[in-house]
């Protein structure tokens, strides 16, 4: 099996959750909202992901803001990209894979915009060979295309074996099995008694740099 390793962005490489608590602080505070408002941002964001565009729709009726969906959706692209961030390990562990000879891609769902700007900002753009991001591509996980796209960004093909890490079930290890790809689950230590599907199961990325490692 070729060493091509393809990652999901958020909630894998970075902690978007934490991001977005920062970001309903930041747009609680400028509002008034206080701090009710938060967990109110925070329990909508759960209920309408991944409907950035419902999310905001939410939003505007909930507190009766003026602003239009499409001008609150647009000033939180811009503004996460400056509240993400990639911790060292991270960085370092995708340094140590690539030194010993693997190939690392992105794979995510998203607005091209507001993925670009996190994998850019955090550095992750040149910790990897390349990425595919659902939104530029007019595709989305769990379809294999992107998959193949991201691989091909690589230099490689799923169609010689690979590996594809990521949180989500659906969209990362359904569709990097679907490509023809192991998987491994990151589940943030929230597992389920079976049924997952993932080649193997960890609480965090830094542990899916360990099997690789040994693959």
């Amino acid at each position: 099996m070729q060493r091509l390793a393809l990652f999901d962005l958020d909630n894998t490489l970075i902690d978007r959750d934490l991001a977005f608590r920062a970001w309903a602080e930041e747009f609680a505070g400028t509002r008034g909202l206080g701090a009710d408002g938060v967990e109110v941002l925070v329990g909508l964001d759960r209920e309408s992901r991944p409907r950035r565009d419902v999310f905001f729709g939410l939003v505007r009726d909930r507190f009766g803001l003026a602003e239009p969906v499409e001008t609150l959706w647009t000033g939180y692209r811009r503004r996460m990209p400056y509240l993400v961030t990639c911790r060292p390990e991270v960085l370092n562990g995708l340094a140590a894979l690539r030194e010993s000879g693997w190939k690392l891609g992105i794979v995510t769902n998203g607005m091209a915009d507001n993925q670009f700007g996190k994998i850019r900002r955090t550095g992750l753009a040149d910790a990897v060979d390349g990425y595919a991001v659902s939104g530029a591509e007019n595709i989305r996980k769990p379809d294999r295309r992107l998959f193949e796209i991201a691989a091909d960004r690589c230099g490689a093909s799923p169609a010689d074996g690979g590996w594809m890490v990521g949180d989500n079930l659906v969209a990362d290890i359904e569709g990097g099995r679907g490509a023809g790809l192991r998987t491994i689950w990151v589940d943030h230590g929230n597992r389920p008694d079976a049924g997952h599907g993932a080649d193997h199961v960890v609480g965090d990325v830094t542990d899916a740099f360990r099997i690789l490692s040994l693959a």
